[in-house]
């Protein structure tokens, strides 16, 4: 605000020394002009260096998920890499599946999802857009004795899917609705493991699941820990795999399908300044 006060005051001053701006006067309030445009540059582009630094360390509130899936193949991660690049609460994923067709992912606030949606759309026209609203299974720290949470998550995301039988769909969700009453284990084994939070998102038959861990941890050295003294987690496990199945696209015999992370946008080489 300081910096464009002194330039437009600059350019004011000149135009009242007299009825019209001599030439010199002129160039002088362009020059300041241009010297302002250049700044504004420069600060919108240290903004989005700084935007990373001045994000939230982990968001906390209510989340959502949209998948993109283009059958023509024309699926370019840049696009949306593009846009993660900008909003650092947006967590990037993706699945080269068995069909040869990639599936992007995109995970983050409700209200950034609902956000993004259109430029989304505008991106990838012709992709199929599948927006997971709200997650239908939510557990957190606060079911734990020890309700300390990690400042940064690590995000670990998977996609399956339901049988194709209604009873069994609706079976599956009522074992999680009531999973904390009637299956208290299973909770205190993702306590036991220092899950920091676990979603479970469903669109039709289909489903992804985020397991959020402390930054920095490996979820194999963490999920043994679910079932260590704690069988009827084992048994809990064994009850769900009657209701999942791998989604179109998974390989032979997987159900869980892991969701790769997307990396950051690739810097653009500078290009050498001709003398």
């Amino acid at each position: 605000m300081e910096i464009r006060t002194i330039v437009e005051t600059h350019i004011c001053v000149s135009s009242l020394n007299g009825s019209s701006l001599n030439d010199d006067t002129a160039q002088t309030a362009r020059t300041g002009r241009r010297k302002y445009a250049s700044l504004q540059g420069r600060l919108y582009t240290l903004l989005l260096w700084l935007l990373p630094l001045l994000a939230p360390a982990q968001a906390r509130g209510p989340m959502s998920i949209v998948e993109l899936t283009d059958y023509d193949h024309r699926l370019p991660p840049q696009k949306l890499q593009a846009l993660g690049q900008r909003y650092p609460d947006v967590a990037l994923r993706r699945w080269p599946d068995a069909n040869h067709l990639t599936h992007l992912v995109a995970y983050a606030p409700q209200a950034r999802i609902q956000a993004l949606l259109p430029a989304l759309k505008q991106a990838y026209p012709t992709a199929r857009v599948k927006e997971y609203a709200a997650p239908f299974y939510r557990f957190d720290r606060n079911r734990c004795a020890d309700k300390t949470t990690a400042k940064q998550w690590d995000n670990i995301i998977l996609t399956a899917s339901l049988v194709a039988d209604t009873a069994k769909q609706n079976e599956y969700l009522r074992y999680h609705a009531t999973q904390f009453e009637q299956w208290p284990e299973v909770s205190n084994g993702f306590c036991n493991a220092s899950f920091q939070q676990l979603l479970v998102f469903r669109r039709g038959r289909e489903l992804m699941l985020v397991i959020s861990i402390p930054k920095g941890q490996s979820l194999d050295a963490l999920n043994p820990k679910t079932t260590e003294n704690n069988p009827r987690v084992d048994e809990w496990n064994q009850r769900m795999r009657q209701y999942q199945e791998g989604r179109n696209g998974a390989g032979p015999g997987e159900v869980w399908v892991f969701l790769q992370p997307l990396p950051p946008l690739a810097a653009k080489p500078k290009q050498a300044v001709r003398k």
